[in-house]
C-alpha cells in the first residue's frame, strides 16, 4: 500500500504546481489599487487655450517622484516643468510651459498607490484642434515583465513561508508537543523561516525596479534601494526581517531546550513560548497589514487588526495542515489520535475566524453585491470562497476519519503491544538456546592435557576469545540495527494497514493540495484592484466618456486663423476666431489678435460679422468685449441656420488704420 502512495503524492504535487503556475501566468502585471478618477484637462477634450497645468485625481493618495507625471507634445518632447505637487486631497498637478502651440498632447503617469502597488496610464487632450502625435499610449503598464513576475513569485513564497512557519510551530505547541523532537516537523518549520526570509530580501531588492522602470538592471541600484527604505513598504519589509530574527530564536528554543524538557517542565515553558510566539507571529502579519489593502480606504483602524487576525487564522489552519501531513507521511514517531483531535478543534476555530474576518474584508473591498460578478476582484473572491468551501468539506471528511480512528485505536494498540511482547519473548528464548549450545560445545571439545600445556592453551583460548568477543559485539550491533529496521517496518505496515489511518492520510493530502491552490488565488487577489476601487474607476471613466461625448458635440468648434494688414506702421498680425460649439443657436466666441511672432497685439477695436450668402442672411454684427491684451470675447452669438457662413473680422490698429478680412466656416 505504501509503495502506491508515493507516486500519487508526486503526481498530485506536480499538478498543484502546474495549477499555481497557470494562476500566476494569467495574473499578468499587478493591477493598480488606485484608480484615476478625474483629470483637467479631461481625456479627449479640445481646449481653446493652453492650460497652465495638468492635474490628475486618484481614488486614494499616491506617491510621486520627479518623473511620475509627464506631459508630451505631438513630437514626444516634454512640456512640463518642475515637480508634481499635491494640490488638494488626492489631486496632483504639474506646471506646463507657457505659450504651447496647438496640437494633441499626451499625459503619462506612473505612481505608487497608498497600498504599495504601481499605477500607470496615459491619455491625450488637444489644444486648439487635434493633430497627429508620435507618442503611443498603449504600452503604459506598471509592475510587468520579468521583475513583475519575480515580485509576484516572491509574494507567494513569503505568504507560504509565513503560513508554514507559524502554522507548524502552532501545531507543535497546541496539538502535538512530542513533535518538537521529530526531525521532519523541525525541517518543515525551519524551511518556512528560510523561505520567508529569502522572499523578503528578494522583495526588498526588487521593489525599486518594480515600482519604477521595471528593468532588471535596476535591482541592484543602491540609490533605488535607499528610496525604497524611506517608503511605507520598505519599512514594512525591514520590520519583517527584524521580526524574523526573533522568530529564529523562538524556533531554536522550541526545537532545542523545549524538546529536552520533561513533560512537567514543558507545561511551564509552553505558556511562555505561546505568548512569545503569538507576539512575533502577530508582528509578522502586521508587516503585511500596514503596507497593503488594510492600510488604506475605509475604517483602517479596524481593518488592520482584522487583517492580522485573518492572516493568523490562515496560518494556524493551513500551516497546521502541512505539519499534520508531514507527521502522517514522514514522521518516524506515530502521531497520537489525541493530537489529531486537538488540531481538528484548532482548525474549526480558525475557519470560524476566517469566515468572520473574511465577511468584513469582502464588504470593505467590494462595497456592493454587483461587484462580485462585475469586477475582477469579485470574481477571484468567488473562486476563493468556493475553494474554502471545498476545503471545509474535505476537512469534515478528515474529522470523520479521525473519529473512526479513535474508536478503533484501542484494539489496534492492544494488538501491537501483544505482538511486541511475543516477539520479545521469542528473541529472549532464542538467545538462551544459543548460549546453552555454545557452552555444551566447549565442554565436549575440552581435551585432558598436562598443566603447562593447559596453561598455554588457556592463554591462547583467552586471546582467541577476545577476538571472538569483538566479532560477537559487531554482529550484535548489526543485529540490533536490523532488528530496529524490522521493528520500524513492522510498525509502518501496521500503521498503513489501518484503513482509518490510511483514509485520514489521503484526506489530509487532498486538503493540502487544495490549500496550495487557495494560497495562489489569495496571492493574486492581493495584487488585484479592489472591487470598490474598480467600480469608482468605471464610474469616473463613464463620466469622462460622457464628458467626451459632450465634447464631441462641441468638437466641431471652429478655429479660424485670418492674417490681416491694416497698412500702417506695425499693422500686420493674425486674428484667431474660436467659435464654440459652432452650431445653430447660441455660441461662444473668442477672438485672439496676435503679432506675426505670436505675441498678443494690443489693438483698440475688433468687430465680427456673420453672413450666410446662400440664404441672404446677414451680415449679423457682433461686437466682442475686450478681456485682456489681444483677447476679445462674446457670448450668446446667435446663428439661425446651418450652412457655409462667412466670418468677417474688422481690426483697427490706430485711429485711421483699419482693415476687414474674412474666411468661411461650416456651421451646424
Amino acid at each position: 500500500m505504501t509503495q502506491t502512495i508515493a507516486p500519487r503524492v508526486r503526481v498530485l504535487v506536480l499538478l498543484l504546481l502546474a495549477a499555481t503556475g497557470l494562476l500566476f501566468a494569467g495574473a499578468g502585471p499587478a493591477s493598480a489599487h488606485a484608480a484615476l478618477t478625474g483629470s483637467d484637462p479631461q481625456q479627449g477634450t479640445v481646449v481653446a487655450k493652453a492650460p497652465d497645468q495638468v492635474s490628475l485625481t486618484f481614488s486614494e493618495k499616491v506617491a510621486m517622484s520627479d518623473g511620475s507625471l509627464r506631459v508630451l507634445d505631438p513630437k514626444g518632447k516634454r512640456v512640463d516643468e518642475g515637480k508634481p505637487a499635491n494640490v488638494s486631497g488626492t489631486t496632483y498637478a504639474v506646471q506646463l510651459h507657457s505659450g504651447l502651440p496647438d496640437g494633441t498632447y499626451t499625459v503619462t503617469y506612473q505612481v505608487v498607490s497608498e497600498d504599495s502597488h504601481p499605477v500607470a496610464g496615459a491619455y491625450t487632450f488637444s489644444i486648439g484642434a487635434p493633430s497627429r502625435t508620435s507618442v503611443s499610449v498603449s504600452d503604459q503598464t506598471a509592475g510587468g515583465g520579468v521583475v513583475g513576475w519575480l515580485y509576484g513569485f516572491g509574494r507567494y513564497v513569503s505568504y507560504a513561508g509565513f503560513i508554514v512557519m507559524v502554522g507548524g510551530a502552532a501545531f507543535v505547541l497546541a496539538c502535538w508537543q512530542r513533535g518538537s523532537g521529530v526531525r521532519a516537523v523541525q525541517r518543515l518549520v525551519v524551511s518556512g523561516w528560510l523561505a520567508l526570509a529569502a522572499a523578503t530580501l528578494l522583495l526588498l531588492l526588487l521593489r525599486g525596479s518594480y515600482t519604477g522602470t521595471g528593468s532588471f538592471g535596476d535591482v541592484f541600484d543602491l540609490s533605488l534601494l535607499g528610496q525604497v527604505l524611506q517608503t511605507k513598504t520598505g519599512a514594512a519589509l525591514v520590520s519583517r526581517l527584524l521580526l524574523l530574527s526573533a522568530a529564529a530564536l523562538f524556533i531554536a528554543v522550541l526545537f532545542g531546550a523545549y524538546d529536552k524538557r520533561e513533560d512537567e517542565e514543558k507545561r511551564d515553558l509552553t505558556f511562555g513560548l505561546a505568548i512569545g510566539g503569538t507576539v512575533v507571529a502577530a508582528g509578522l502579519a502586521a508587516s503585511w497589514a500596514m503596507a497593503e489593502h488594510a492600510s488604506t480606504g475605509l475604517q483602517t483602524g479596524i481593518a488592520m487588526p482584522v487583517d492580522v487576525l485573518h492572516l493568523l487564522a490562515v496560518a494556524a489552519w493551513l500551516g497546521g495542515l502541512c505539519a499534520l501531513l508531514v507527521a502522517l507521511y514522514r514522521a518516524d514517531t506515530p502521531i497520537e489520535r489525541s493530537a489529531v483531535r486537538r488540531f481538528s478543534t484548532l482548525a474549526f476555530t480558525s475557519v470560524v475566524t476566517l469566515v468572520a474576518t473574511g465577511i468584513y474584508q469582502s464588504w470593505r473591498q467590494l462595497g456592493s453585491w454587483s461587484a462580485f460578478t462585475a469586477t475582477t476582484y469579485g470574481q477571484l473572491l468567488l473562486v476563493k470562497i468556493g475553494l474554502v468551501a471545498l476545503l471545509v468539506g474535505i476537512a469534515w471528511i478528515s474529522r470523520r476519519w479521525t473519529a473512526r480512528l479513535a474508536n478503533t485505536g484501542a484494539v489496534a494498540t492492544a494488538e501491537t503491544e501483544e505482538t511486541e511482547e511475543t516477539d520479545a519473548d521469542a528473541d529472549a528464548e532464542g538467545a538462551d538456546v544459543q548460549t546453552t549450545d555454545a557452552e555444551r560445545a566447549d565442554v565436549q571439545k575440552a581435551p585432558v592435557q598436562e598443566a603447562p600445556v593447559q596453561e598455554a592453551l588457556v592463554r591462547e583460548k583467552e586471546h582467541v576469545g577476545a577476538g571472538a568477543a569483538g566479532a560477537d559485539s559487531g554482529r550484535a550491533a548489526q543485529l540490533a540495527r536490523q532488528r530496529a529496521a524490522v521493528d520500524t517496518a513492522r510498525r509502518k505496515r501496521q500503521r498503513d494497514a489501518n484503513p482509518d489511518r490510511f483514509g485520514l492520510r489521503r484526506s489530509v493530502l487532498t486538503e493540502a493540495g487544495v490549500a496550495v491552490v487557495l494560497l495562489a488565488v489569495t496571492t493574486v487577489l492581493t495584487q488585484t484592484e479592489p472591487g470598490r476601487t474598480e467600480e469608482e474607476a468605471k464610474a469616473a471613466t463613464s463620466s469622462s466618456a460622457s464628458s467626451s461625448s459632450s465634447s464631441a458635440d462641441t468638437s466641431s468648434a471652429v478655429t479660424l486663423d485670418i492674417p490681416f494688414d491694416t497698412g500702417g506702421e506695425d499693422g500686420k498680425g493674425i486674428a484667431r476666431v474660436d467659435l464654440n460649439p459652432a452650431r445653430v443657436g447660441a455660441n461662444e466666441m473668442h477672438v485672439y489678435v496676435e503679432r506675426p511672432n505670436g505675441r498678443a497685439f494690443d489693438v483698440p477695436e475688433v468687430k465680427v460679422s456673420f453672413t450666410l450668402e446662400a440664404k441672404n442672411i446677414g451680415p449679423l454684427p457682433v461686437t466682442p468685449d475686450r478681456i485682456t491684451t489681444g483677447h476679445w470675447t462674446a457670448s450668446g452669438v446667435q446663428l439661425p441656420m446651418a450652412g457655409d457662413w462667412k466670418v468677417a473680422v474688422t481690426v483697427r490698429t490706430s485711429d485711421i488704420d483699419q482693415t476687414t478680412v474674412s474666411k468661411n466656416a461650416q456651421i451646424g
